[in-house]
């Protein structure tokens, strides 16, 4: 029975209610919390009814788009969840190369409706990690070092107020919160519509992983530094150092061992791309390569196998400098000294547009930065306790003193305290206070990395 949230149309549920439990599971396997009511909403007008009926109540709230960041922001123990996973519809308009997206869309949404155009825009690197959730937070993937982060490509959003009003924010439109909502995070209001700018890449990249043995990873990190160093905008080269999965795509004799992944992505001809990635592809020699011109939704699918759903994830992340010899032997000593084989270390290359803006041109971070650096404990049987939580805290540490000292908002989990996130925005903070008392006086968005309002400016 909906009565007692007047004019919600959705599904709402409760503790023993059938669906409950399936409704409060997300991403991450590690978080279990009992939200005291989930609405699954069917529209705007249903987050507002919620909204409403939680403010009405007291009761703690929490958005769920995606449900994918890691520190379970999208569940609030005893509270209520504004659910909008049914919310994934994405309509392009290929004359002006944009796209409007519901905010319980996947990345894999954007991609087959875009590309049905031959247009895409810079997301994260698994498909089924939600928009909202990565847009708010900043966001990056392979085209990011081409066209920014995927907050830079934002054109609009329409939003839910604290006080239940309706807005659009923009350049032109409230463009203090527009500033905000581009890497602040959830703590501004409720995003119930984007507006991105799309760009024309065609449906296929060069791209794809060349994987090393982790003996030859002291010559190869060596190599990379300087193969990277004056990098064209059009590639980007990650690194995953990890245990070898058991994919289809990974050749049998290498499963199981010790790799490191050197995966590049050159957006534009790929005659020029092949030509270019030469000298990557013949040093080691590798042990497999598997670069080719392929669709590019094969590729944003290809490390999904990787993150599953439900397992338990744990992570810690630095921003980093150009790698120094002294991190390169950090990245040596410890990653591969896990315990778990799912678990694993990305190395986001950074750079190139996202470096174009200036610092302060959003609330997004990593303009500065060589590196992302994400240290993914993960553990197929899920639930909160992994002995690779613990490997993960120590690598973090001997990392840091080689790090600038930033971090990506979205891999903040939720045990990191004020100063990480204070950490994630650096001279942006106390602006983003400012902003946070204007839009959000009492703290009612909090299920988040949260940026508490500045006392000044709180009415």
């Amino acid at each position: 029975m909906n009565s007692d949230v007047p004019g919600f149309q959705g599904e709402l549920l409760r503790p023993g209610d059938e669906g409950y439990s399936a409704s409060r599971r997300i991403w991450n396997g590690a978080i279990d919390r009992r939200p005291a009511l989930i609405a699954r909403c069917l529209d705007e007008e249903d987050a507002s009814a919620t909204l409403k009926y939680a403010l009405s109540r007291k009761l703690p709230l929490s958005v769920r788009g995606g449900g994918h960041n890691v520190s379970g922001s999208a569940l609030a123990e005893g509270g209520v969840v504004i659910d909008f996973s049914a919310l994934r519809g994405v309509v392009v308009d290929p004359d002006s190369t944009s796209a409007r997206v519901q905010p319980g869309a996947l990345w894999g949404d954007v991609d087959a409706a875009t590309q049905k155009h031959g247009l895409a825009m810079p997301a994260g690197i698994v498909t089924h990690t939600g928009v909202a959730g990565l847009t708010l937070g900043g966001g990056f993937g392979w085209l990011s070092r081409r066209w920014g982060l995927t907050s830079d490509n934002l054109l609009s959003v329409a939003m839910l107020l604290a006080d239940g009003s309706r807005v659009h924010a923009s350049e032109d439109e409230n463009p203090d919160l527009f500033w905000a909502v581009q890497g602040g995070g959830g703590n501004f209001g409720i995003a119930t519509e984007f507006r991105f700018q799309a760009h024309r890449l065609g449906t296929h990249v060069l791209a794809g992983p060349i994987l090393f043995r982790a003996e030859q990873a002291p010559e190869v990190l060596a190599f990379y530094r300087e193969f990277i160093a004056e990098a064209l905008d059009e590639l980007s080269v990650y690194l995953n150092l990890r245990t070898a999965p058991p994919f289809d795509w990974v050749p049998e004799h290498l499963r199981g061992t010790d790799i490191l992944l050197v995966i590049p992505f050159f957006v534009g001809d790929p005659r020029e791309g092949e030509e270019l990635l030469r000298p990557l592809r013949a040093f080691g020699p590798p042990a497999a390569d598997l670069v080719r011109y392929k669709p590019y939704v094969e590729h944003q699918a290809m490390f999904d196998a990787g993150v599953p759903h439900h397992w338990g994830y744990y992570w810690k992340s630095h921003y980093l400098p150009p790698l120094t010899d002294a991190a390169i032997e950090v990245l040596l000593e410890h990653s591969w000294a896990k315990s778990s084989p799912a678990s694993y270390t990305l190395l986001f290359h950074m750079g190139g547009a996202i470096a174009s803006r200036s610092q302060d041109s959003s609330a997004a971070s990593g303009r500065d930065a060589a590196h992302a650096m994400n240290i993914n404990a993960a553990w197929p049987a899920g639930g909160p306790t992994h002995p690779d939580i613990a490997w993960c805290r120590d690598y973090f540490a001997a990392m840091e003193p080689h790090a600038t000292g930033g971090v990506y908002v979205n891999f903040l989990h939720n045990d990191e305290g004020e100063a990480r996130i204070r950490a994630a925005y650096g001279s942006r903070y106390d602006r983003l206070t400012q902003i946070k008392a204007k839009y959000d006086p009492h703290n009612v968005f909090q299920s988040n990395q949260n940026i508490k309002p500045s006392p000044a400016e709180q009415t």
